[in-house]
């Protein structure tokens, strides 16, 4: 790996906004592109989803769009080389290249288990190696703040560093967690994709402003360059999955938007300056790597963890499939499949949009204000079946 003081020194005052966007771009083109291929490849090789008791979706619909996600995602980096200002992100550090192949091996694991349906344990494993692989590439987190104590250098609060082990051992716990929320959440048509799609807008967004505080240093341009290309992918594969959904993304694509917004997150954490200039003012913008992933993904983690719970207190394995997921309950409350969809999509923003601005604007707020009011919109509009019903 070349090192920052190897790699050539090339910073600009502008930001390389429009390369970001080309990259996008082209991922979510060729995610389109590659999507109706894929579909046939599915339908001949028998990766067919068949209705089952707990599925909303009453005809079979072919499996694998992970694999034109990932084709899209792949496309995207490898234009990114190529580019002059991007490309220099390869030179500071592994961590582009690390995230394809771990998702390039976890997407077999899910290619795998969208034909076969391999067991929790084996998928596990799978998700397993795929966050060591980014702990390899360097992709860890290092420190955590906390809001107590005091660090010594004008910041309000301190920042716990990680030893080696803890630092492996947290990253790859939150991997594998984030995977199998984005998963779990996997229930809808359009439902994964579209979360995914505003996660990584949002973390694209939040990065790219860690980019410009960084004075424009190539060394921060990895995460950024990850949420864009995945970013592109979902809205690529989005046309083809909205319902009615005329192809599904399987394990193969949930579980690479999770790893990929994983490696964004963990990634972005280290892209943080402390100065003996910040202030408390400043200390939301320390803690926002936590703070933007934990929002972006809130609803499949909070799906998740209501699934483990249900389950283990049913006596049922965690792994367990059910018909209990948030949206099967907006279903079952009387939202019609796309309202539920869009519901969920509306939660997701206005925490992931909320948290990013938080970090990013300065009137706080202002920023807490429009939050409030989206959510309290959320709310409402979620509730509007219930409040129809008749008495």
């Amino acid at each position: 790996m070349v090192t920052a003081q190897q790699a050539p020194v090339f910073v600009t005052a502008v930001l390389p906004i429009r390369e970001y966007l080309l990259t996008g771009l082209t991922a979510a083109v060729i995610t389109f592109l590659l999507t109706g291929p894929v579909r046939v490849l599915a339908v001949r090789l028998g990766a067919v989803a068949w209705p089952r008791g707990r599925d909303v979706h009453s005809t079979p619909t072919p499996r694998w769009g992970g694999l034109a996600m990932l084709g899209g995602v792949l496309g995207g980096v490898l234009l990114a080389y190529q580019l002059p200002a991007l490309r220099l992100a390869f030179g500071y550090s592994d961590e582009v290249v690390g995230a394809l192949v771990a998702a390039v091996v976890l997407g077999i694991v899910g290619v795998l288990d969208d034909r076969f349906e391999l067991d929790a344990i084996t998928k596990l494993a799978g998700q397993t190696t795929a966050a060591g692989l980014l702990v390899l590439a360097g992709v860890q987190w290092l420190a955590f703040w906390i809001p107590w104590g005091g660090s010594g250098t004008g910041v309000t609060g301190s920042f716990l560093i990680l030893g080696q082990e803890q630092g492996v051992l947290l990253t790859v716990v939150l991997t594998v967690a984030l995977v199998n929320a984005m998963n779990f959440v996997d229930g809808l048509d359009g439902l994964a994709a579209g979360i995914g799609l505003i996660a990584a807008t949002a973390m694209a967004v939040f990065t790219i402003g860690l980019v410009k505080v960084n004075g424009n240093d190539p060394g921060a341009y990895s995460p950024a360059l990850l949420a864009v290309v995945l970013a592109g992918a979902c809205l690529g594969f989005l046309p083809h999955n909205f319902n009615p959904a005329r192809i599904f993304m399987g394990d193969s694509g949930s579980m690479l938007i999770g790893l990929m917004l994983a490696a964004a997150t963990t990634s972005a954490s280290e892209r943080i300056p402390v100065t003996d200039g910040t202030s408390a003012t400043d200390v939301l913008a320390l803690f926002a790597p936590i703070l933007a992933g934990a929002a972006v993904a809130f609803v499949p983690v909070l799906d998740l963890l209501m699934a483990v719970v249900r389950r283990t207190r049913a006596g049922t394995s965690p792994f367990s499939p059910d018909k209990m997921h948030l949206h099967h309950r907006l279903l079952e409350i009387g939202h019609s499949h796309r309202r539920a969809v869009l519901l969920i999509y509306l939660w997701a923003g206005v925490l992931a949009y909320g948290a990013v601005a938080l970090a990013l604007v300065g009137d706080r707020f202002l920023v807490l204000s429009a939050v409030g009011i989206g959510l309290l919109v959320a709310v409402l509009a979620s509730a509007v079946p219930r409040l129809r019903a008749p008495r």
